[in-house]
C-alpha cells in the first residue's frame, strides 16, 4: 500500500482487540496549488520564523506556547505532549452502537480507512467487521487524532471498515440563529406542483465521476493561455436574479425546458452501504 497510515493502534470491541491502521479516504493532490511570487524578481517566496527582537529562527527550535494573559505563555514541548496520554491515544475502544440514521448530517467529518495490520490480529478484525455487519449498526468510538480527541463512527465498508471522525456539539452551530430570520412565506400551491414536476423530471442518480470542477478546470485553462503568453481571462456570465413578478413564468418554462431533457430514470443498482454525509464538506 503505498499510502502512509495516518494512526496505526488497536481497534477494541469488548475483549476482542486487533492492530489496524487508519488510511486518509481522500486526496486533494490533484487540486491547483499556487506559491507566492514576488513579480519583480520571479522568485518564489519563503515563509521564515521570525522572532521580532532576534530576528530569523530556526523551525526546529520553536516550542508551542498557550497565551494565559496578554503576552504570557505557558511553553510545551513535544516531551509535555507525550506525557499527555489517553487509552484513545492508541486504542479505538468501541463503546456503544447506534442507528445511521441517529447521526445530524452536521456532525459527519473526514473519513477514514480503517484496515487491519497482517498478522494475527486480522481474525479478529474480521470477527469485529462481520458482527457489525450482522447488527446493522453504526460504531461509535472515541481517538486521539492530530492533538485532538474525536468521537468516531465506524461502519462496514467491503472488506475493512470506514470511520468517520464526528464533530463535537460545540462546534456545531445552531440553524436557528440563522434561519429563525427568514420570513415566513406562503408559497403558491401551483407554483411549488409546477418545481416538483421539475424535480421529478430532473430525478438521477447519484454519479459522483460525473461532477467536473469547472472552477479548476478555468484555471487551468487560464494557466495554459498564460504559459503561451496569452491574457488568460476567462469570462462567465453572471446569472440574474429571479424576477418574483415573472416566477410563474420562470417555473412553466422550467419544466419545458427540463421536459424536452427529461430521461427515464434507470433502474437503481445495488450500492455499498454508507451514512448520509454533508458535501466533500
Amino acid at each position: 500500500m503505498a499510502a502512509r497510515p495516518t494512526w496505526q493502534g488497536h481497534l477494541k470491541l469488548s475483549l476482542v482487540t486487533c492492530p489496524v491502521a487508519l488510511y486518509t479516504a481522500t486526496t486533494s493532490a490533484a487540486d491547483v496549488r499556487f506559491h507566492l511570487i514576488n513579480p519583480d524578481t520571479h522568485n518564489r517566496i519563503r515563509m521564515v520564523p521570525t522572532d521580532p527582537d532576534a530576528g530569523p529562527v530556526e523551525r526546529s527550535h520553536l516550542v508551542r506556547g498557550y497565551e494565559v494573559s496578554k503576552d504570557e505563555y505557558v511553553l510545551f514541548d513535544d516531551a509535555d505532549f507525550d506525557k499527555v496520554r489517553l487509552d484513545s491515544t492508541k486504542t479505538i475502544a468501541i463503546d456503544k452502537f447506534v442507528d445511521e440514521a441517529e447521526i445530524d448530517r452536521l456532525y459527519w467529518d473526514d473519513p477514514f480507512f480503517v484496515v487491519p495490520e497482517k498478522g494475527a490480529g486480522v481474525e479478529a478484525f474480521a470477527v469485529i467487521r462481520d458482527a457489525m455487519q450482522k447488527q446493522g449498526k453504526v460504531a461509535l468510538g472515541q481517538l486521539v487524532l492530530r492533538g485532538k480527541e474525536r468521537q468516531l463512527a465506524l461502519e462496514v465498508r467491503g472488506k475493512g471498515l470506514l470511520a468517520y471522525t464526528l464533530r463535537a456539539h460545540d462546534e456545531v452551530r445552531d440553524a436557528d440563529d440563522y434561519f429563525d430570520d427568514i420570513p415566513k412565506v406562503k408559497a403558491d400551491a401551483d407554483m411549488v406542483e409546477i418545481a416538483a414536476r421539475i424535480i421529478a423530471q430532473k430525478e438521477a442518480d447519484f454519479d459522483p465521476t460525473a461532477f467536473k470542477d469547472r472552477y479548476d478546470d478555468a484555471l487551468r485553462e487560464m494557466i495554459k493561455a498564460k504559459t503561451k503568453g496569452g491574457k488568460g481571462l476567462v469570462d462567465v456570465a453572471e446569472p440574474d436574479d429571479t424576477n418574483v413578478i415573472d416566477l410563474m413564468a420562470a417555473l412553466k418554462n422550467s419544466l419545458k425546458g427540463s421536459a424536452g431533457g427529461a430521461r427515464k430514470p434507470a433502474p437503481k443498482k445495488p450500492a455499498a452501504k454508507s451514512a448520509p454525509r454533508k458535501k466533500t464538506a
